[in-house]
């Protein structure tokens, strides 16, 4: 039997939650200086989509008030020719139509950080409130993929140019950069079961993007088997982004909202 007195007083805690994300998307991406917008609901790409594939899992070690976690997301998302909208695809060129692209996104969002708790009030029968500040960044790779097909009578100023034709453009492009980010979260355990976590955090600052940001709201119950916890996880969470680089045909970028809600099951030990 171990002596009492050389028990850690506190011990790491440790959890992994795998959590699927049903994302819907509203924005725009730029590749190779040409822009598609994009709006499409988790339901549209569920139904029309042959890429919706992807892997979503969180880590979180705690020891005392510091602690840290990961953040892994990785997605297939493919928007049918409904559900995107190609712009103009040479400056200064004018469509009369609304031309249409299929565009496929290969998306990876990993996250890593530290956090420290600010605050804590106990409250009755093992209840409490904290507040945790969090630092960290967030990296993004995206590779997109589309083939764009346009109707109908396009003038270019420029050079005086106007005709009536049927045009196709395909392009492929690969963005990767890191953003900075600080936030703040929110903890109530309402029982030794049951607890809601609230967050939020920016980032980019211009370093990375100019702007990034995330908001995410969670319930989780647990259930105690020896000594390991098993939680179920729901809620909602949304991330948003304002990346551009490059100009004219090298311009690349993407200013897109991910939002949907999240449901996942943990193990903490």
């Amino acid at each position: 039997m171990p002596d009492p007195s050389s028990l850690d007083p506190d011990p790491w805690r440790i959890g992994f939650t795998a959590y699927g994300w049903a994302i819907n998307v509203a924005g725009s991406v730029t590749a190779r200086g040409q822009t598609v917008d994009v709006n499409a609901s988790f339901i549209d790409l569920l139904q029309k989509s042959d890429s919706l594939i992807g892997w979503m899992s969180y880590f979180e070690a705690d020891k005392g008030r510091v602690g840290f976690y990961g953040d892994l997301v990785w997605t297939r998302l493919g928007f049918a020719r409904s559900m995107a909208a190609y712009r103009n695809p040479l400056p200064g060129l004018q469509i009369s139509v609304t031309a249409n692209a299929a565009l496929v996104t290969d998306m990876v969002i990993a996250e890593m950080g530290g956090l420290y708790e600010v605050e804590r009030w106990p409250g009755s029968d093992g209840s409490f409130t904290a507040v945790d500040a969090l630092l960290g960044f967030r990296y993004w790779n995206s590779s997109t993929y589309a083939s764009v097909d346009a109707l109908g009578t396009a003038s270019y100023a420029p050079l005086g140019i106007e005709a009536s034709r049927q045009f196709g453009i395909s392009l492929s492009n690969t963005m990767q950069w890191v953003d900075p980010l600080v936030g703040l979260r929110l903890r109530h355990r309402f029982t030794p079961h049951q607890e809601i976590l609230v967050r939020g955090d920016i980032g980019g600052f211009g370093l990375g993007s100019q702007l990034t940001w995330q908001a995410l709201g969670v319930y989780s119950y647990e259930w105690q088997i020896d000594r390991t916890v098993l939680a179920a996880v729901i809620g909602y969470r949304a991330i948003g982004v304002n990346y551009g680089a490059g100009s004219g045909f090298d311009a690349s970028g993407m200013n897109l909202v991910l939002h949907g809600p999240v449901i996942g099951i943990g193990l903490r030990f």
